[in-house]
Order: structure tokens, then sequence, then C-alpha cells
């Protein structure tokens, strides 16, 4: 069995990650090496050393640093990847219920759906034009961009800003995800017709739909591309809720959260709100959706124990 270092070993799935054009994912391992080397002081250690003791120890240090439990949960998963990778390899022996004591679960920390009343405000702005709109042309934007998320049954950002022009025809956006690849066709109904007839890419060289992209998106630069446009929405979706005075919060996710809320709300079932959304298992769908089912559960509870007490008065009991 070959000895390596948790640090060698990293950096070797690192490289073919990036020779995979995988480029998310490469990153999200670097940020885990990183933090797993702070929280050895620096110091490397064969890989053959990960223990249940160490790996509990480690989530302690994350969350006395303040991170969430889906932060400790995606670091333990590409640590346990990584293992994975090197018992295949022959790199370590298999050591049962290794990660057995950590959390690699995921949690919904805190709703990130909107009311509807606050989602029908951003769509009245959306609407309006700029000379009638108190919004900044940037501001201005940013709501039609989030309102056409929503519209297209909550189409992530990711797979929004790769639209290509061609993906448009016929008054039907097809897309492949760019996360779990299953193709996609959205009816484009007439209010996101219109914010795509005033976002539109006019750039005839450009092969994007809308003009957020400039690279070619499939390298690395592409990648870097792509996040710091995400964090320069994500800015400007926080300044357009403090403008509007919006008692929620508003991200990249917030529309794609709210769709499939207001679709549960609408009383539409779960395995629909799964497909239209591209989930990979209706698993995912019921993540999303979890505080609002907890939400009508106390609801039905109110509702029985109100009935009680209607049905005890009139027997006179």
């Amino acid at each position: 069995m070959k000895r390596i270092t948790f640090q060698r070993a990293m950096s070797i799935v690192v490289d073919e990650l990036r020779n995979e054009a995988r480029w998310g994912t490469a990153h999200i391992y670097q940020a885990t090496a990183k933090s797993f080397l702070t929280f050895l002081s620096s110091t490397d250690l064969p890989l053959s050393q990960l223990t249940p003791a160490l790996l509990k120890a480690y989530e302690e240090h994350l969350r006395q640093q303040g991170r969430s439990w889906n932060t400790v949960s995606t670091y333990m998963r590409a640590l346990r990847a990584l293992y994975n990778r090197g018992v295949d390899r022959k790199w370590v022996p298999v050591v049962p219920r290794l990660f057995e004591r950590v959390y690699t679960g995921t949690r919904v920390e805190r709703k990130r759906a909107i009311p509807a009343g606050e989602m029908n405000l951003l769509l009245q702005e959306a609407g309006k034009s700029a000379a009638y709109s108190t919004l900044t042309r940037e501001r201005l934007v940013t709501c039609r961009i989030f309102c056409l998320m929503f519209l297209l049954r909550g189409i992530p950002f990711v797979d929004l800003v790769h639209l290509r022009k061609v993906d448009y025809a016929e008054g039907c956006i097809t897309y492949r995800r760019q996360k779990t690849g299953r193709l996609l066709s959205v009816i484009v109904c007439p209010e996101a017709r219109k914010l795509l007839d005033v976002l539109v890419s006019i750039e005839a060289s450009s092969p994007y739909l809308l003009p957020l992209m400039h690279g070619s998106g499939g390298d690395e630069q592409g990648y870097k591309e792509y996040q710091s446009i995400l964090r320069r929405l994500n800015g400007s979706l926080k300044l357009l809720a403090e403008q509007l005075g919006l008692s929620s919060s508003l991200s990249s996710y917030t529309a794609r959260h709210t769709w499939a809320t207001m679709a549960y709300y609408c009383e539409i079932h779960t395995g629909i709100i799964s497909e239209a959304m591209g989930h990979s298992s209706i698993s995912i769908t019921e993540t999303y959706l979890k505080p609002f089912l907890e939400e009508r559960i106390d609801v039905a509870n109110r509702e029985v124990i109100a009935y009680v007490h209607r049905e005890g008065r009139a027997v006179g009991v």
C-alpha cells in the first residue's frame, strides 16, 4: 500500500478535477484542504491517519469558528470523497464507519423564500420602464434578472447566465442544467417574454442570451468570471431589498426557493415541483420545502385544537 499524505492526495485529486473541467468541485476541495490544514496548524499528515476522533475534533473546530452545519457537511463530504478515492487507489486501508460521527447531511437553516406580497412587488418593479422606476439602472436590471429566474420556474442563476441564443426558440427555452446535466424545456410566459425583450443581449458576436458572460464559459477562467458575476448580483440584490424596504433578504437562490414554495402553497404535487425544477430526486425538493411543510403542520395542529374546542362547546362539555 502506497503511503501518501493528505496534502499530496488532495493535490492529485484537485488536478484531476481541473482536467475534467469540474471547476466548482475543485474549488470546494481546495477550500476544504485549506480549512483542514489550518485546523492541523499547517502540519501535513499521512492520509491513513484520518480517524473518527480527529474528524470529530475538526467538526467541533468548524462550529467554534461559527461555520454553519451545511458548511461543515460540505467540508466533511469532500474529505469523505477524498478518503474513498484513497481506498480505491490503495492509498489507505478501509476504516469502517470513519465518518459516522460527523455531520454530512443537509439542513435548511433559514427560509430562503420570500412572501408572495414581496415577490409581487418585485414583479411590478421589474415590469416598469426605466423612466417610471425609482430604481437605479443597475438595480432595475438586477430586479428584472431576479424576476426572470422566478418566472422561468426558478431557473438557477448559473443556468440563466449560460443560456445561449440558440436555447430560446419558438417561445420556449431549452437548456441542460449545469449541476445535473438534465435537459429541461420551459415555455416562456408573457411576463418572462417582456423581461427577455429588454434584457436580451444585442451583441451579434456574443453567443449568450443575456449580456452577462463574455468568455467561453467552459474553462477555469470562465468559472472565475461566473463567480465574479454571481458576487456582483448578490451584492446588488442586497441593496435592492434595502431600497424597496423588503423584510426579507435576497440572494441568487431566493427566486428558486420562492418559486418552489409558491408552487407548494398552490398545492402542486411535490413530484411535479421536482420535475419542474430539474431536481435529481424528490428528496432534494422536500429539503427546499421542509420549513414550509412544518409550518403547515403547525397550522393543522391549531385547526385540530380549535375544532376540539368548537365541538366541545357545542355538546356543552
